[in-house]
């Protein structure tokens, strides 16, 4: 028989840089091995960027702190109950991580024993493309099948998908936040029956862990097809956000720029159009966005098409580009109007240039008016004339319109 080939990391620049080098020997001192695991290696094996750097060893984290302090290098204990340890080498921050076996877990936590079995570790991951690990030499290790899973585009639990996600109920939304970005097949039916039965079980879970996975899971390039079968399965139910409209979604991914991926219209866009603004608070409270988040997605909740040209300029001085962006994008999406008028619309909103009226409450006062709340009253309505006017009336014109105001204005109460 045929010994299986031996995979290596492509060599990507982390690997070989003198940071990396430094803290594995500094880990490696008196033979012990050392592996990079996780997102690392996966990452690499289909050459994506690498963003986080995983280490893990057999040493407990009280013995890798101390052979990183004995190189010079400062370690932090940031996880150390678990044994976890950060190693900050130059620019560069390293995650060291002891084998751990799980000991009990009640769904939200864990408690680990610390161990010398590779294998072990491994087994204790969610994803097969996650128990990957790879040597100092580049040797990858794959217990489960992680590679051609890898490759296939496939996302698959190690061991029974319901037992896994039993332990922590997160898994359930990771694992279709890595279906969005790592799956390029339907989801298999074992995965996707035991997410569709385990839906209930988020309830438990805290709105911060929700929105964070909800939030990579919408950052995904294209989300649809993932947000697509939650949506089926009850998932987004269990959430407060749905019935979805997945159609809309993937409009809005249709109409997006570049790498303009922003998870937070990409949720306002999936809650129906009709349900208002009711629906986004109540979506904000559960996921606990902060205020300005909630507010946002409340707007983009009740967003509407500007009627033409006029009132786009309008909306973009009351509201601001930013805003603007959002409200074109998410009506434009749930309409389905594609790029055209769309894109038109988008050029001039990213070339706005904000305006400010011409004149002042000093105006007023110069022009005879008397201080007091009439002053605001006065400018307001001179600047939705001016508004009205696509902002063309200049200082005079201004000056000019103020004294028709003002001599056709009531005098204040008590003046």
């Amino acid at each position: 028989m045929t010994a299986p080939a031996t995979i290596r990391l492509p060599d990507p620049p982390w690997f070989a840089a003198a940071e990396t080098r430094r803290v594995l020997a500094a880990l490696a001192a008196g033979g012990t091995e050392i592996r990079f695991v996780g997102g690392c290696v996966r990452d690499a094996l289909i050459g994506r960027a690498v963003v986080d750097i995983d280490i893990a060893t057999p040493d407990a984290p009280e013995i890798a702190m101390r052979k990183l302090a004995a190189d010079g290098l400062r370690a932090l204990p940031t996880g150390i109950a678990h044994g976890t340890v950060t190693a900050l080498c130059g620019d560069r921050r390293f995650e060291i991580t002891t084998l751990r076996r799980d000991v009990e877990t009640d769904g939200r936590h864990a408690r680990v024993a610390f161990t010398d079995d590779w294998r072990a570790d491994a087994a204790r991951r969610d994803f097969t493309m996650n128990a990957m690990s790879a040597g100092a030499d580049g040797v990858v290790h794959d217990y489960f099948g992680g590679l051609a899973d890898l490759r296939a585009g496939r996302v698959r639990f190690v061991g029974d998908p319901a037992a896994r996600i039993a332990e922590d109920h997160l898994r359930l939304l990771r694992f279709w936040r890595f279906h969005a970005h790592y799956g390029r097949a339907a989801a298999a039916d074992a995965e996707r029956a035991a997410c569709r039965a385990a839906a209930p079980s988020l309830a438990r879970l805290s709105g911060e862990r929700v929105r964070a996975e909800l939030v990579k899971l919408l950052s995904a390039p294209d989300p649809v097809a993932s947000v697509a079968a939650m949506a089926q399965d009850g998932v987004l139910d269990v959430l407060g956000v749905g019935p979805v409209d997945a159609g809309a979604l993937a409009a809005l991914v249709a109409l997006e720029p570049g790498t303009d991926r922003d998870p937070l219209r990409r949720l306002a866009v999936l809650l129906p159009a009709d349900a208002g603004r009711g629906m986004a608070a109540e979506v904000a409270r559960r996921l606990r966005l902060s205020r300005a988040e909630g507010a946002r997605l409340e707007a983009c909740a009740g967003a509407a098409l500007p009627a033409d040209r006029g009132a786009l300029r309008a909306a973009l001085h009351r509201d601001g580009a930013a805003a603007l962006r959002d409200h074109v994008l998410v009506a434009a999406a749930r309409a389905r109007r594609m790029p055209g008028d769309i894109a038109a619309a988008l050029d001039e909103i990213a070339a706005w240039q904000p305006r400010a009226l011409p004149v002042s409450g000093a105006d007023v006062l110069a022009l005879g008016g008397a201080p007091g709340p009439a002053v605001g009253r006065l400018l307001a309505a001179l600047e939705a004339w001016w508004v009205a006017a696509d902002f063309v009336p200049d200082r005079e014109a201004c000056r000019a319109q103020l004294r028709r105001l003002m001599a056709t204005s009531p005098p204040a109460a008590g003046s």
